[in-house]
């Protein structure tokens, strides 16, 4: 792996942004994640920014004034778009080499010419919009964790399907429901099965639920009829965000079978702004999680020397909980769990060769999501179907109210953070959602 890190990842490193600088800041000059933005209260087109400390870089305006000389055409041509779609098609060596422009730029002893003050604005100040226009969406079932937990609860003498261990289960979910951190999301209507009712009414869910994932964004995609090697998967991919899949449990119970998700599903998918480019990921770099004794081996074109040294990436994973009680009285949000991205069953390449496997073409700004992370513990459950086991095992929190499931009010927030000793720790900002009335 240390053949993969170069001078941007040095922790010694500081930038002339001095918020960049805080041990505890998302930012530092070592990640540098881009997004599209807004500035608050304009009309203008959207634009291209890249987050260093509280701020962010107008890339737009800092191509237009020369700051990033030296990139290629296309690269300038892309930053002077609404959005990351056009860069994202230049695929992850355009991605490195503006992350390695903007390093240099930024540190605190460049010896290159401050861009204009304009061209820098506190993040607070400017309205974060969805990264690109996403095509396609498709959302996996990777964590093994989550599969057994929630396989149990269905089928205790067989949580895992015979399947699972073989294949990386997924589903292709709704791209236009697909909302900004932020966004507020609308407790969704449905047909639903209500015991002792003997048939299904329409109704508000009473069981709505998050989703704690990680998002991969395509970068350059595939032909139709062609597939991507395992050993190339990651050259396709451009970077990473968090992302929460809403769900109503309840919706979905009744309508799942036998094609699985559908309306419980894609009322609303919240993502957070900021992509990780996957180079800034390098040092966050692990192998595989091992597979359980007796478990089989992936079959060859799910197999590779390289997914196995290094294809999972170390992302500590919270849930955050604050009820519209605890914002009226002024309380901080509540844990409610943590997890390790690491211990995923099928890493993001495996997910997206066995994507592309049959010839289905993949394209810039596609998303391809990993489903709920979950853990071993108890305290490691990434949504609230595993942590209040359907609802049989409801949470206290420390303000005394209780939840099964999500109430109108409630915010969820996802956040997600890199450390490594010897390496700066950095972060992906938050995926925020609060939960409206139907």
């Amino acid at each position: 792996m240390t053949g993969r890190l170069d001078p941007s990842h040095d922790p010694a490193v500081q930038s002339w942004v001095a918020s960049a600088n805080d041990p505890d800041s998302d930012f530092p000059i070592q990640n540098l994640p881009l997004g599209t933005f807004r500035r608050r209260g304009s009309s203008d087109q959207p634009r291209i920014g890249a987050a260093i400390g509280t701020c962010l870089l107008d890339l737009r305006r800092a191509t237009e004034v020369g700051a990033l000389g030296g990139l290629e055409t296309a690269t300038r041509s892309a930053l002077l778009g609404p959005d990351l779609g056009q860069l994202m098609a230049l695929g992850r060596p355009a991605a490195r080499l503006l992350r390695t422009a903007l390093h240099h730029l930024l540190r605190a002893d460049s010896p290159l010419q401050r861009p204009p003050e304009e061209c820098l604005l506190v993040i607070e100040s400017a309205d974060l919009l969805l990264p690109a226009a996403i095509g396609d969406y498709t959302d996996f079932y990777a964590s093994i964790h989550h599969a057994s937990n929630v396989g149990s609860m269905f089928r205790p003498d067989q949580p895992l399907l015979p399947n699972y261990k073989w294949v990386p289960i997924g589903y292709h979910g709704r791209a236009s429901s697909i909302v900004p951190s932020g966004t507020p999301i609308k407790r969704p209507r449905g047909q639903l099965q209500t015991d002792p009712v003997p048939g299904p009414v329409l109704a508000a869910t009473t069981a709505l639920d998050y989703e704690c994932e990680v998002a991969a964004w395509v970068g350059a995609g595939n032909q139709l009829g062609s597939s991507i090697a395992l050993a190339e998967a990651e050259q396709h991919l451009f970077g990473l965000s968090l992302l929460n899949d809403w769900s109503a449990r309840d919706i979905q119970r009744w309508e799942y079978q036998p094609l699985g998700p559908f309306l419980a599903k894609n009322f609303g998918t919240t993502i957070s702004p900021w992509v990780v480019t996957l180079d800034a990921l390098e040092p966050f770099r692990v192998p595989a999680a091992p597979r359980p004794e007796g478990d089989p081996a992936p079959l060859p074109y799910l197999d590779d020397p390289g997914n196995q040294s290094r294809g999972g990436i170390a992302i500590n994973l919270s849930v955050e909980l604050r009820t519209a009680r605890m914002q009226d009285e002024g309380l901080p949000a509540h844990q409610l769990s943590c997890a390790d991205f690491a211990a995923m069953y099928w890493t993001l390449g495996q997910l997206l060769t066995h994507h592309t496997s049959n010839g289905c073409n993949l394209r810039p700004a596609d998303l391809l999501a990993s489903g709920t992370v979950s853990g071993p513990t108890r305290d490691s459950r990434g949504c609230l179907l595993e942590l209040t086991w359907r609802g049989t095992e409801p949470l206290t929190l420390p303000n005394g109210e209780i939840r099964r499931f999500l109430e109108d009010g409630d915010e969820v927030v996802l956040r997600g953070r890199c450390a490594r000793e010897g390496f700066r720790a950095i972060g992906f900002g938050a995926c925020a959602g609060r939960i409206l009335p139907a």
